[in-house]
């Protein structure tokens, strides 16, 4: 009965920290939207220009121009493929489509040789030669040149194995982990900013158990025998109930501006609930170290930032492998349990994964968990809850 007076009690008092809790539940869903519009406006478009040099040839009383041939399939390429971001534009002026790639206005140069219809004229003929010159321009630091080089140079590719009806000697076949083939941007970073909605948790658990301190009912607490397990887990529950209920409405703006989970619903509520009691756990050390709501925003932010930016949750970031256990790296990051329940909530959400495949992630996030509260629990039972 003293666990549900706790609750009840707990819930009250979240109610009047009306403000601490629309921060919490609200911070993750505004960051979800804030990203869908940076990432929007940042979708990536790739220009390449094509310069045809190409004299072409006369062939049986026939002129034949492979270079205006293979511009012809590129734009046709173009055209059909209205899901690659690329857009290729003619030119006939060598140094104004330089000056467009020192502007930044094209990523890419495609040069055609003048002797370009010959070369391909004597492939057909099996004479090999010295093979075929194509020159391509722009920045080689630039990553939007990188990629446009390659949808060129595969282009190209594809003209000439038709051009000279030869057949490709390499077939490839891609196939995609869960539904790893339909996501963009935005749906990578969607599991770190769901992790993001329980880490603010941080405040919200932390200012519930020192209210209780400095408002000196902890004192009325400790007088009626109520121990540090009984006051920790009436708080701990309506914690992870404001922790779900922020996950589930940051899912929810997520998917109301295009995300598409995969993966079992019943394992991310899971998910939640087990990072929830790992935040809170961490909180317990946080209050332990504290008096005042006052004193938990200046030092909590410290602890709050780093769970925030340096687990993976507001934007993605991978760690240095320290060593592993059972083939599970782990990071000097992954001593924050944040970075355990991104990695299984996107082994889930998007590449469609069971249960069975996280069982690493879970261990590892129980293991943290487990730390923290015995930290907390006895730094908590030393600080606030002995009977003086």
């Amino acid at each position: 009965m003293k666990l549900l007076s706790v609750i009840r009690k707990s819930i009250k008092e979240q109610l009047r920290n009306f403000w601490i809790l629309v921060l919490t539940i609200s911070m993750a869903p505004f960051f979800v939207f804030v990203y869908y519009l940076i990432l929007e406006s940042e979708k990536p478009h790739y220009d390449v220009l094509l310069l045809n040099q190409d004299k072409g040839i006369t062939y049986l009383t026939e002129e034949f121009n492979y270079g205006n041939y293979l511009m012809e399939n590129i734009r046709s390429f173009e055209k059909d493929s209205f899901d690659i971001p690329l857009t290729v534009e003619i030119t006939d002026n060598k140094s104004e489509a330089i000056k467009k790639l020192k502007n930044r206005k094209a990523d890419a140069l495609v040069i055609i040789p003048e002797d370009f219809s010959q070369s391909i004229h004597n492939l057909t003929l099996g004479n090999v030669g010295a093979g075929i010159d194509i020159e391509f321009i722009g920045d080689l630091t630039n990553v939007n040149y990188m990629i446009s080089a390659i949808w060129a140079n595969e282009m190209v590719n594809d003209y000439l194995l038709e051009a000279t009806e030869t057949v490709k000697p390499i077939k490839i076949k891609e196939t995609s982990l869960g539904i790893s083939g339909e996501i963009d941007d935005f749906d990578l970073v969607v599991p770190g900013l769901l992790i993001l909605s329980i880490i603010m948790l941080m405040f919200s658990a932390t200012v519930a158990i020192i209210t209780e301190v400095e408002n000196k009912t902890i004192i009325r607490l400790k007088l009626s025998k109520l121990n540090t397990f009984e006051f920790l887990s009436g708080i701990s529950i309506v914690q992870v109930v404001v922790g779900i209920i922020a996950i589930m409405l940051s899912l929810s703006v997520a998917v109301s501006l295009g995300f598409d989970p995969g993966g079992s619903f019943g394992i991310l509520i899971f998910l939640a609930v087990l990072t929830s009691i790992s935040i809170i756990a961490f909180s317990l050390i946080l209050a332990a170290l504290t008096k005042t709501v006052n004193e938990i925003l200046i030092v909590g932010n410290f602890p709050l930032f780093l769970f925030m930016f340096f687990t993976g949750a507001a934007f993605p970031i991978d760690g240095k492998e320290l060593f592993s256990v059972a083939d599970y790296p782990i990071s000097l990051q992954g001593l924050m349990s944040p970075v355990h329940a991104i990695s299984a909530l996107k082994k889930v959400l998007i590449m469609d994964m069971g249960l069975k495949d996280i069982i690493h992630e879970i261990i590892v996030l129980v293991i943290i968990t487990v730390i923290y509260f015995a930290i907390g629990v006895w730094l908590f039972q030393r600080r606030h809850m002995k009977v003086e």
